[in-house]
């Protein structure tokens, strides 16, 4: 989804946080507003045997109940395949090819992660419970662990989503804040770009005077919301003709990505503990004059297209799958392989409020993001909607992230 960083997450939110064009980072579709971790100076994955782990170790590292179902909840197994099914035939292409010629990594190929990626879809199905496929993966598999932010396998954890807004596909009084197309000639603007100040204005109601002037694609009625499609990268809109149209990344301007919220804990508005996206979105809806000042701050501005109703896709080209795609670095990670991950997700409890549960979930590494950078970051996609953003926007924690290939 090549989200710009899907990310009011953990930059800006002491997510202290992480994959393109739809949801990309989607990406999401909304929400985190992140910061850069950067990359340690060793390789970025180190090979774990598990027979060499303490049980208690294996436990942790190899052990995903929602598969199955958990706490009342049920299973996903068919939307783990359907993502499982989603790389391998990302992995079947010469795009594929070309990114595994250049992986940094020894030992870890195309040819090794696609059939780690076959035989694990056959544990699954043949699997009756999370401890008969534990004992098979430990059986079959050696884990690769990220090295993390410290070079010691601590990864940063945040969330992104696609969110759902209301537009229209004509301009008035309600609806006022565009989406742009990618200008045509943009190959040939000089660089740095223009600021987004310098392209839609301290209002962002400025931008058809000057060069995106009849590039607008859509218009929203809420400025914050269109906002966070450039954070997220993507978006579902209820259009106000009863149609739903679905917007993804199409390129960017020169300039990196800055943390709004980051920018508002610098000034004393919040603390980073504090920063989430519902503050963020409350502060706004509060001080509105203050977005002025501080949507101004992300100098980068992201442009989208039409995606005719296709799901949220990550990076690699294929859907992303809630709770079961993951964003990182892609210098760093291999592209489409199957990844478990350590560390804790917000669900809501019986109150209807979010808490944050230990989880340990496979997933599959298929998108990036303009913030996610280094060893030490992973973006979480939470799926659609204002549910998912607002579990993506609470998600700040610590971690590890493995990726188990056949032995």
């Amino acid at each position: 989804m090549n989200k710009e960083n899907y990310q009011l997450s953990r930059e800006d939110w002491k997510l202290s946080k992480i994959f393109r064009y739809q949801l990309l980072a989607i990406a999401c579709c909304i929400l985190a507003i992140a910061f850069s971790v950067p990359a340690v100076a060793v390789a970025p994955l180190q090979p774990i045997s598990v027979n060499q782990l303490q049980a208690s170790e294996l436990e942790s590292i190899a052990f995903d109940a929602q598969i199955w179902g958990e706490n009342g909840k049920p299973g996903d197994r068919e939307l783990l395949l359907k993502s499982i099914d989603n790389s391998l035939r990302y992995l079947n292409t010469s795009a594929a090819a070309s990114a595994y010629s250049r992986y940094p990594v020894a030992g870890v190929t195309r040819d090794r992660v696609r059939r780690s990626l076959d035989r694990f879809r056959q544990l699954v199905v043949s699997s009756t419970t999370p401890a008969q496929l534990q004992e098979s993966v430990k059986r079959e598999f050696v884990f690769y662990k990220s090295t993390g932010k410290d070079g010691k396998g601590t990864v940063a954890f945040t969330g992104y989503f696609e969110p759902t807004y209301a537009a229209s596909r004509t301009p008035n009084s309600e609806y006022r804040y565009p989406l742009y197309r990618m200008p045509p000639n943009m190959a040939s603007w000089p660089k740095p770009h223009p600021t987004r100040l310098d392209l839609e204005g301290a209002d962002a109601l400025q931008a058809s005077k000057g060069l995106l002037r009849g590039l607008e694609l859509v218009w929203l009625r809420d400025r914050f919301q269109a906002f966070l499609v450039h954070v997220q990268g993507s978006a579902r809109l209820q259009l106000t003709d009863g149609s739903v149209m679905t917007v993804g990344f199409a390129g960017k301007t020169s300039h990196s990505y800055t943390g709004v919220g980051r920018e508002l804990v610098k000034d004393g508005k919040f603390t980073l503990e504090e920063l989430n996206l519902p503050k963020l979105r409350e502060y706004f809806t509060t001080f509105p004059a203050d977005m002025d000042k501080y949507l101004p701050k992300n100098q980068s501005f992201v442009f989208f297209r039409d995606t005719n109703g296709v799901p949220a896709t990550g990076s690699i080209g294929v859907p992303v799958t809630a709770e079961r795609s993951i964003a990182t670095d892609k210098a760093l990670m291999p592209p489409g392989a199957l990844a478990l991950i350590s560390t804790k997700l917000p669900y809501p409890n019986a109150a209807g409020q979010l808490e944050q549960n230990a989880v340990n979930r496979y997933v599959l590494d298929q998108d990036t993001g303009g913030a996610i950078k280094g060893a030490g970051r992973v973006d979480v996609f939470m799926g659609t909607g204002d549910l998912a953003g607002d579990r993506a926007g609470y998600i700040n924690s610590t971690g590890e992230l493995y990726y188990p290939l056949l032995k």
